[in-house]
């Protein structure tokens, strides 16, 4: 205790100091690295569109509304997207278009394409027909994947079915391209779009669509195919990879050494 009998004093809290200023060299050297780093990031942004330099996409016109055996049917509409979905499919997609075709037996496929000129990020995922069917108030089961040969294409594609109640069962064939190559959404789009974004370009791409009501999936992937072999035929030869991918070269076949 001190002289007065009260408790020790306690120490003085030490005073707070001000911390000294940065060096001006420093407060330079900082903001030039800021600066180069915002720079970076604009001279990194990809800016080269693809779809500029290339054939144009015109859906209404590249895609007939007669071809092999299949003529336009304006009786029925393809499932769409409710009046909110569609609004923001506006703003992702370029161009979508939306027919019903039937040959002469009855049987009908439906065709829904989705294009759009930037394809660099995922947002137009929205468009998928797991989301587009739900949304409807379908129920969507997958039904596996599965590697098409169509024309000179292998075209791999996503199959599912969609259930609405047990009075309408609709199988679903679709795929998504990237420029001019088709694949599905998942992590090898994404690393083509990072492959693309890398070398500074914008590519573009869409989504295919192809459906029938049938109880029988394996009618419905059948006639889809046929249908989509008649398409492949039908769409002009410039623009036919930005529809089902860049057709495979054929494979070399080794030949035995002739006599010497």
């Amino acid at each position: 205790m001190n002289a007065s009998g009260g408790h020790p004093a306690l120490p003085a809290a030490p005073a707070c100091q001000a911390p000294a200023p940065l060096p001006a060299l420093r407060i330079a050297l900082l903001v030039l690295c800021m600066a180069l780093a915002a720079a970076a990031g604009e001279w990194l942004r990809p800016s080269y569109r693809l779809s500029e330099h290339k054939p144009p996409i015109t859906l209404d016109k590249q895609v007939p509304e007669a071809f092999g055996e299949w003529r336009l049917d304006r009786s029925i509409t393809p499932v769409v997207p409710d009046p909110g979905l569609q609004a923001a499919l506006d703003v992702l997609y370029s161009q979508t278009l939306a027919r019903t075709y039937v040959n002469e037996s009855g049987q009908r496929v439906m065709l829904s394409i989705a294009y759009g000129s930037d394809q660099s990020n995922e947002a137009t995922a929205v468009h998928r027909p797991e989301f587009c069917y739900s949304a409807q108030g379908f129920r969507v089961d997958g039904a596996g994947t599965a590697t098409l040969q169509v024309g000179a294409t292998e075209v791999p594609t996503q199959r599912l079915v969609a259930r609405m109640g047990s009075a309408r069962i609709e199988p679903i064939t679709y795929w998504v391209t990237l420029d001019e190559e088709a694949t599905l959404p998942g992590a090898r789009r994404k690393l083509q779009q990072i492959r693309y974004g890398l070398r500074g370009q914008i590519p573009d791409g869409m989504l295919v669509r192809v459906s029938s009501i049938s109880a029988s999936t394996a009618d419905a992937f059948a006639l889809q195919q046929r249908f989509l072999e008649q398409l492949y035929a039908a769409v002009p030869a410039a623009v036919r990879s930005r529809y089902f991918g860049a057709a495979q070269a054929p494979a070399k076949v080794a030949r035995a050494p002739g006599p010497t």
